[in-house]
């Protein structure tokens, strides 16, 4: 997809508990950033999870699989909730079918502290203050998906089971796409592992090495997963773009969370494969709140921000976006859970407001 395009075909899968509700924000201030830049967007909509579950369907139907293999983006709300983890297919299995139908091995998610919102982190302001890093995390491999896989016996001999598996041509490629996003940023990777101890950890470090040789203009370090861990609570500054993979991905980014505070201001990427992107808040369906119109939708209107990078190729655009938030945020239009007593609707036509003034 290029900006000289005049439609923009976007799957929309809003998914459960809140996920209506942020996505219809987000597709609300994607249509507020297009307006005037001669694209014309054009959203469909289409159920996955639980909300795929209650009309008889599975976790990720046909018909919205190959929606959103059609389409130029996909953006995600959220699955999942205590009211399926009973039955015998969870929600969340569609969406890990999808990131494997649509080739997204990369997730990228951005950790960033806005100005004057630093308080919201458990740790001290100045430390999270200016802290700015892009985790790229391996996404289709490691022992999510390594096989055998399993628990046998009985008590009192139970035993079980994980494979934790990668080659050569996965590591690079998520290598690459990690490269690449810091072509745009500082030229600073660190790559993270556990080569003292894991094989697959050797591995992926000797090929960081031989990825980073081939781009001689930027400086890549190692860093092993604990060493990293401890480090990006007490100077995580000193980082721009983090790659790592699976397992090691998964708990650092949310550990990450720490630094904003809160789960509810962090957007998501998926893809680098030959299917379109995958956008989606990083937060959960938080049943608990879901119809009560107080749900954050900061996360998933910075997902947009991404999207008009990765997607369309506008830069320009998701500058915009970002530079919204932050007026938002220095306005104090905030949801409860960063201390406003904002409505969901009313932070996105704050957001929406401010792209508008531009035009």
């Amino acid at each position: 997809m290029t900006s000289t395009a005049r439609r923009f075909r976007l799957a929309v899968l809003p998914g459960d508990g809140v996920g209506p509700e942020v996505t219809g924000a987000a597709v609300d201030v994607l249509a507020a950033a297009l307006a005037g830049s001669g694209l014309e967007l054009e959203p469909t909509y289409h159920p996955i999870g639980g909300a795929a579950i209650d009309q008889g369907m599975e976790p990720l139907p046909p018909a919205t699989l190959k929606a959103a293999s059609q389409a130029d983006a996909v953006f995600l709300g959220a699955v999942g909730g205590p009211r399926w983890d009973s039955g015998p297919v969870r929600p969340e299995a569609g969406l890990l079918q999808l990131r494997r139908q649509l080739g997204a091995f990369a997730n990228v998610r951005p950790v960033r502290v806005l100005a004057g919102l630093e308080e919201l982190s458990p740790l001290r302001p100045e430390r999270v203050r200016g802290a700015d890093i892009l985790f790229v995390r391996e996404l289709t491999g490691g022992a999510y998906f390594g096989r055998p896989q399993g628990q046998a016996g009985a008590a009192p001999s139970r035993r079980a089971v994980d494979t934790t598996e990668y080659s050569e041509k996965e590591i690079t490629r998520v290598l690459e796409v990690a490269f690449r996003m810091a072509g745009e940023r500082s030229r600073r990777v660190t790559s993270v592992d556990k080569a003292n101890v894991l094989a697959t950890s050797r591995l992926w470090r000797e090929v960081a090495v031989e990825v980073g040789r081939r781009h001689p203009e930027y400086q890549l370090e190692h860093c092993l997963v604990d060493s990293f861990a401890l480090r990006l609570l007490l100077r995580p500054t000193d980082f721009d773009v983090v790659v790592t993979e699976n397992l090691f991905g998964d708990i650092l980014t949310d550990e990450a969370a720490a630094l904003p505070g809160t789960l509810g201001m962090l957007p998501s990427a998926s893809g680098g494969g030959e299917g379109p992107w995958l956008f989606e808040p990083v937060h959960g369906s938080a049943p608990d709140i879901a119809g009560r119109g107080i749900a954050n939708p900061l996360g998933a209107i910075l997902a947009v921000s991404m999207l008009l990078r990765l997607s369309l190729g506008r830069p320009d655009l998701a500058v915009a976006v970002e530079e919204a938030v932050a007026g938002a945020v220095r306005d104090r239009c905030l949801t409860p859970d960063l201390g406003g007593s904002a409505s969901t609707s009313e932070v996105a036509e704050r957001v929406a407001g401010r792209l508008a003034v531009r035009l």
